[in-house]
């Protein structure tokens, strides 16, 4: 038999590649006459890049703008032309200085300093990874790192954050980078949020931010005259476009000025390791995260790996920390069962502490259900990259 683990992160414990591992080693202890293929995945937010580079891609140094300007030092995952930026880990909100929020500052100008690295290393397909953003700035520090220049009412360069926005009074796109224009942007966009409004930006983001019920109606005034000038720029309005709300409106300026795509994150990663191939020849399917609810249903990482595997005719099982899904909601979404750590230690608690240990001993249990027993033969997963590379299953996580 040959098994495909394939899971996303424990968030708060684990990162989807330590998931992973731990899955491997207690299937192999259990079955030991199974192949295990890792093949950590994830949703386009934060983690993405471990995710990449444990399929192969390579790790490329960047130091870049921080939330709040401070310089961070990153990376980005590169294989061939094909660039992956994640914005939570250079400007995003475990980058905030000390954790202290600043929503009407914030700003995404270090993404769009990433971005110019990949350009500048002769990447044409580049991939925005947006989950995790701390700022509601609508893409204009991003934009403003390209060569876009936004400037106020006496001429003077705008400042940076959502805020300062309102007092913008014209946008020149004619010293964007040129080679924007030969480039493919795809943006990992899991929401249907517009840039405005209730349902916008601001609205719905904001708080996770930091955001109180006056900064909120900051930025969305904000949000909306920026829109104006964007519009008035281009000959073109994004602001109502499903996804133009998603990481403060950084997709709303990627697909209105860069002219990017969004899809969702999940199948952006499946593609990038071009999952539907190592599926053949698969028995068995398992995914997971740290919580299984309904939010993993709305387009989650578990969710399209199962139904992926669903697709290909390759049953899957579910590990997490704990599950709210009936066994009926779960069949529906094409899991046969989970598997929750809560099963072994109801202490919540405990379960973070020592998630890796009780992962393993709840993975002897989905291999004593699902798995013969035999001799170990641990397979590779061929990274989707040159003929012949290829990753081994046992690695631990990149850092």
């Amino acid at each position: 038999m040959r098994v495909v683990v394939a899971p996303d992160k424990f968030k708060g414990s684990l990162t989807a590649v330590e998931v992973a591992g731990h899955v491997r080693a207690g299937l192999r202890a259990a079955a030991p006459a199974v192949d295990v293929v890792a093949l950590p995945v994830a949703d386009g937010g934060d983690g993405t890049v471990d995710v990449a580079l444990a399929a192969g891609f390579r790790a490329v140094p960047v130091t870049a703008s921080g939330p709040t300007g401070e310089p961070v030092r990153t990376r980005w995952a590169r294989r061939g032309d094909v660039a992956i930026v994640e914005m939570a880990t250079v400007c995003g909100l475990t980058r905030l200085p000390d954790g202290v929020a600043d929503p009407l500052c914030a700003s995404s100008i270090g993404l769009g300093e990433a971005v110019g690295a990949a350009l500048a290393a002769g990447c044409t397909r580049i991939v925005l990874a947006i989950g995790g953003s701390a700022s509601t700035d609508g893409g204009a520090g991003m934009l403003a790192a390209l060569g876009a220049v936004v400037v106020d009412a006496d001429g003077r360069p705008l400042r940076l954050g959502g805020a300062a926005l309102v007092g913008a009074a014209s946008l020149d796109l004619t010293g964007l980078d040129p080679r924007l224009a030969d480039v493919d942007i795809v943006v990992a966009c899991d929401v249907d949020n517009p840039l405005c409004g209730p349902n916008g930006a601001a609205a719905v983001y904001g708080p996770q931010k930091g955001a109180t019920r006056a900064d909120v109606a900051t930025l969305d005034a904000a949000l909306g005259h920026w829109a104006d000038l964007v519009a008035e720029a281009t000959g073109s309005d994004h602001r109502d476009d499903a996804g133009a709300g998603a990481a403060g409106g950084v997709s709303f300026a990627a697909c209105a000025v860069l002219g990017a795509t969004l899809r969702p994150g999940i199948d952006i990663v499946l593609d990038l390791l071009r999952f539907d191939e190592h599926l053949a020849g698969a028995d068995l399917v398992v995914t997971g995260e740290g919580a299984l609810d309904e939010q993993t249903l709305a387009g989650k990482a578990p969710a399209g790996v199962a139904a992926a595997a669903r697709a290909a005719g390759v049953p899957v099982v579910a590990v997490t920390g704990h599950t709210t899904l009936s066994p009926e909601r779960l069949a529906a979404a094409g899991f046969e069962r989970a598997y929750a750590l809560t099963d072994l230690e109801p202490d919540v608690a405990r379960c973070i502490a020592v998630a890796g240990p009780l992962l393993e001993k709840l993975s002897r249990d989905v291999a004593a259900d699902r798995l013969p027993p035999g001799r170990p033969r641990l397979t590779t997963a061929p990274a989707p990259g040159p003929a012949g590379r290829q990753i081994e299953s046992s690695t631990g996580p990149n850092r």
